[in-house]
């Protein structure tokens, strides 16, 4: 047989680009997102009001108003990137109630444009464990479950 082993840090790169607003304003760009924005250091974040839509644009770190962009823990170099933006979406009242992911796409001036009406709810690990398990195969809860 002709085995491959699989490297999940090869799947990044094959994701679609999104960015993801978490709760109290974090701004997570996955990696394939950050690639295409030619993986500045820093970013500026932008909004337009009228169409919801949030903007980030690579700029150098001499730029005052610029975000250092930040690597996510243990995947540093190979997982998603992080921008403190809990000021922005205070200013701009983007709801961070809850964590969203939203498809992202560059536009003609190299900015990653990210539509707020396209979003969709995280549910990560965390909320995932205060939910009841699920049945195994014949109905019944597992036997360390009850």
């Amino acid at each position: 047989m002709a085995f491959e082993v699989f490297d999940k840090r090869n799947t990044s790169l094959r994701r679609a680009p999104s960015v993801s607003i978490q709760k109290r304003g974090v701004i997570s760009i996955n990696r394939a997102a950050y690639t295409l924005m030619g993986t500045p250091e820093c970013v500026e974040l932008l909004y337009d009001r009228d169409d919801g839509v949030v903007g980030i644009r690579g700029v150098g770190d001499d730029v005052p108003h610029g975000y250092a962009v930040r690597g996510a823990g243990r995947s540093a170099g190979t997982g998603p990137v992080m921008v403190a933006g809990s000021a922005f979406t205070a200013f701009y009242d983007i709801d961070t109630m809850t964590s969203r992911r939203y498809p992202a796409r560059l536009d003609d001036d190299n900015v990653l444009c990210v539509d707020l009406a396209e979003g969709t709810e995280i549910i990560g690990n965390r909320a995932r464990r205060h939910v009841s398990p699920p049945a195994n195969a014949s109905g019944a809860a597992k036997e360390h479950d009850q």
